[in-house]
């Protein structure tokens, strides 16, 4: 038992392990959905939960519950990150950041360009515009991972750091242009609990209890403002320190970084899949399977990616405003570009915010598990055929 506990334990901490499980709960609701156990798992996601105390209270189905509340963690993960990556990792100088984050635009642009060409003319739709821009950093590094030490270590930080700016892109759309009506009130809140955190900061406040607590008083105001909830984990992200005055001491920032990453990628995205990937195949008409939505999802998540990444990163390197990352070819550049076409969580995610209107709910869903298979497939397939290629080389020399 020991060892089969051992054995869970390994696999749990592998690089795959959140994409697997992933993966695992997409395919477990659409299976689910598709089964006499359909009612039971929408009545389950629509089951009332109420929090409250005196006169506030927050009463929300559980999957608002998973899509406000757990999501607002998987955002605070990636606050932290972008603000290390910012301030000492990959984007700390412009030399290092500059392929990645225009290669990041450039894939963010162009999904968003052909999703709004096939969809041009119908004003609902085109709220959809944004969600093949967004890139699975869990998904795309889980494939990675599964090719091992056989991709190059410039490979990994260049996918990795197009996927932390992507997410920052994403931070910042949803901001501007999925914010329904605002309460001024509510947002004073939050930004009187902002003035507090900042305060912490200043005092060199080194527990995270403090910035625990008065998050929380930010999330409950900003879930209140109309502004998305999961902003909220951003911000707070922010505020929290990443250097200390003993510098050996570990900073607030890596400790919460390092405490929240297994449960992110290993229970909050899996249930946010499982509670948003189910879409019921049976009895699907012809436009909600290839329909302009999903339509423009699928191809904008799969050739968007590649001709913005890739075309971005081209032009960049022929003006020698940089160079391709060290032992990294094009074609290898090809195979990365493809795998930031999945976008699964975070294309879900937005396209929860997009799509308010349950009738488009099917061909969401249907257009990002679509496009992000083939881009996984084709990523995948590119980076194996170049792993292969390396090893007859080096058979041969």
């Amino acid at each position: 038992m020991r060892v089969l506990s051992q054995r869970i334990s390994e696999l749990l901490k592998h690089e795959a392990a959140g994409g697997v499980l992933l993966l695992i709960a997409a395919a477990f609701a659409l299976i689910i959905d598709n089964s006499a156990l359909s009612n039971l798992y929408h009545s389950i996601l629509q089951t009332p939960f109420v929090i409250g105390l005196g006169n506030l209270s927050l009463d929300k189905p559980l999957l608002l519950w998973i899509n406000d509340g757990l999501m607002a963690l998987f955002f605070l993960l990636v606050g932290l990150e972008i603000k290390r990556e910012l301030i000492q990792g990959n984007l700390s100088t412009v030399r290092q950041a500059i392929l990645p984050a225009l290669a990041a635009i450039g894939g963010m642009a162009m999904p968003a360009i052909i999703y709004s060409i096939i969809n041009q003319g119908d004003p609902v739709a085109l709220r959809g515009w944004a969600v093949p821009a967004a890139t699975d950093i869990a998904f795309a590094v889980g494939v990675l991972a599964l090719l091992g030490t056989r991709i190059p270590i410039g490979l990994k930080v260049f996918l990795l750091t197009l996927a932390v700016i992507d997410d920052l892109g994403v931070i910042l759309i949803i901001a501007v242009f999925y914010t329904a009506e605002v309460s001024l009130h509510a947002l004073l809140v939050a930004g009187g609990a902002g003035v507090v955190l900042l305060a912490l900061n200043k005092m060199g406040v080194n527990r995270l209890l403090p910035y625990i607590l008065v998050g929380l008083v930010m999330w409950v105001a900003v879930l209140k403002s109309g502004v998305h909830a999961t902003l909220a984990g951003v911000a707070i992200a922010f505020f929290i320190p990443l250097r200390t005055k003993d510098p050996e001491q570990v900073s607030p920032l890596l400790r919460a970084e390092h405490s929240l990453q297994p449960y992110v990628m290993l229970l909050v995205m899996p249930v946010f899949a499982f509670a948003n990937a189910g879409v019921r195949l049976i009895g699907l008409t012809a436009d909600e399977i290839f329909g302009p939505v999903p339509f423009g999802i699928a191809l904008g998540l799969f050739f968007g990616n590649q001709i913005g990444i890739m075309g971005v990163s081209f032009l960049i390197i022929k003006l020698k405003l940089c160079e391709l990352p060290k032992s990294v070819t094009w074609l290898q550049l090809w195979g990365a570009s493809a795998l930031a076409g999945i976008g699964f969580t975070m294309s879900l995610f937005i396209g929860m915010l997009a799509f308010t209107d349950p009738s488009y709910q099917a061909s969401l869903r249907i257009g990002v598990l679509s496009g992000s298979l083939v881009s996984g497939i084709l990523g995948y397939a590119i980076l194996r055929y170049m792993c292969s290629r390396v090893q007859e080389s080096a058979k041969a020399g």
